[in-house]
């Protein structure tokens, strides 16, 4: 016989770990999911949206981005279940759960997406190391699976600010507070020919 419960988590977490423990770990996880989906669907959005000068190579330098993305997600969701708890992929979950907009930028040249890329990037960064911080008090594998996820997303975003920085070390996006800020900047910058 099937048994619904009103609550997603199940009776067991992760040995080692209080049920508590393990389902907060894993519920700390679902907002960092939504963010790896919006992601991967960010990407492939500019990608499919890149165009000018350069655009053979961002359109393929965003290819392998989104793929790993992909495995990102799949690999948060795995673990929030391994922990007890259903992880939630929908996309009105997703939209009712965020705390940033939608992606802003459409047809546009390679250095406007690049730069607002660039800050999606800081905001997907900064936020999963706020959350690595927090489960890493609790247990050391979601940490782990955490942290790499961060050293390949900071590698990526190393990957756009390429070509967004000048010999100097300056990018050409700095201190623009939005992607559309980021990619003006970024256009008047580097889109001189």
């Amino acid at each position: 016989m099937t048994h619904h419960s009103d609550s997603p988590d199940a009776s067991f977490t992760v040995p080692g770990l209080s049920i508590e423990d393990g389902h907060h770990v894993a519920e700390l996880l679902q907002l960092r999911l939504h963010a790896l989906n919006d992601l991967q669907l960010t990407l492939k959005h500019a990608h499919w949206n890149v165009v000018g000068p350069g655009f053979i190579g961002v359109h393929e330098m965003l290819d392998p981005q989104i793929d790993a993305v992909r495995e990102m997600v799949d690999e948060t969701a795995e673990r929030m279940a391994t922990m007890g708890v259903s992880p939630n992929g929908t996309p009105g979950a997703l939209v009712a759960a965020r705390t940033w907009d939608d992606y802003s930028i459409g047809r546009a040249s390679t250095f406007e997406h690049l730069a607002a890329l660039d800050l999606v990037y800081t905001g997907v960064i900064t936020d999963m190391r706020t959350v690595q911080e927090e489960v890493g008090e609790l247990d050391p594998i979601t940490e782990d699976m955490v942290v790499g996820q961060v050293r390949q997303l900071e590698l990526f975003q190393w990957f756009v600010r390429a070509h967004l920085e000048n010999s100097g070390g300056q990018l050409a996006n700095a201190g623009a507070d939005s992607e559309k800020e980021a990619a003006a900047a970024a256009d008047e910058e580097l889109g001189k020919d």
